[in-house]
This record gives structure tokens, C-alpha cells and sequence, in this order.
């Protein structure tokens, strides 16, 4: 993989708080708004918040699968919920602190200390936790499911 890449995104705006992202490498554009805690925001829209506290999510989603695969680590299901404070520091609004709750499901106790070790090491190497300075706290759970027995 080269050392540098670069990920083209283009917003325009509609109308009121609103706009559209697009990239003209993917087919799906997002409609984007100001959240409605600010003034004139508008409800149900993804916000720059939101899309903030996904791509954290996100980020760690992928390298946890690229870890997991390099890892030859079996598991059953992964659900990330994350919660973004927004606060206002020295005059000036911010993501403060990112909560990830990853839920990964296995279904042998016996690999939970090393699903855990994979998910740290996940959000330790997460390039877009490593990119912001928002702190970034994470709590994880390790579920196990026994596969049921056919007969």
C-alpha cells in the first residue's frame, strides 16, 4: 500500500442550514445539516457531528476486520454504539471525547482474552482516532454464543 492517499469529498450547499456530499468516486451522496441543538438546525439529517463521531466508528470497525483477518480471529457479530460529547472549551464547541461500545460476539470462551486484545489493539491502530484530538474512551464487551447443536 502506498504511504499516501487521498479521499475526495465535494459539499454543496441546497438550501437553509442544508447540504450534499458527494465524492466522484462513490455513487451514494449524504444529505448533511446543521443538528437541531444549533440555531435554525434541522431534525432527522445527518450533521457534521454525526458523520464526526461515525467515521470514528467506523475507522474502527475496518481495522478491527483488516486485525481480525491478519489474525485468522473467527467471530460472530460486531455492533458498535458510539456516543460523541459536544461541549464547549475556552469559548469554542468541540467533540470532546468519542465512547465506543463495541459488542463483539464469539462463540468460544476460550478466544475472549484474545478478542479483546484485538479490539484494543483495533482503536490503538485506528487512523482516524490517531488523526483527532478529541479523546477517545473505549469500552468493550465480548458476548459468547454457543452454536447450536443440530440433530
Amino acid at each position: 500500500m502506498d504511504a499516501v492517499h487521498n479521499y475526495e469529498v465535494n459539499l454543496e450547499w441546497n438550501s437553509d442550514r442544508k447540504g450534499e456530499l458527494s465524492s466522484p468516486v462513490l455513487n451514494q451522496t449524504i444529505e448533511v445539516a446543521t443538528p437541531p441543538e444549533f440555531p435554525k438546525g434541522m431534525e432527522g439529517i445527518w450533521s457534521p457531528e454525526h458523520l464526526f463521531v461515525a467515521s470514528v466508528s467506523s475507522c474502527l470497525m475496518t481495522t478491527f476486520l483488516a486485525i481480525a483477518d491478519f489474525s485468522k480471529f473467527e467471530y460472530l457479530h460486531l455492533n458498535i454504539e458510539a456516543i460523541g460529547k459536544l461541549e464547549k472549551i475556552d469559548g469554542k464547541f468541540m467533540i470532546s471525547e468519542i465512547n465506543l461500545k463495541p459488542t463483539l460476539t464469539i462463540n468460544n470462551e476460550v478466544q475472549t482474552a484474545k478478542a479483546e486484545r484485538i479490539l484494543h489493539k483495533s482503536e490503538a491502530a485506528c487512523l482516524i482516532s490517531n488523526s483527532i484530538t478529541s479523546k477517545v474512551i473505549m469500552n468493550p464487551t465480548v458476548v459468547i454464543q454457543e452454536e447450536a447443536l443440530i440433530g
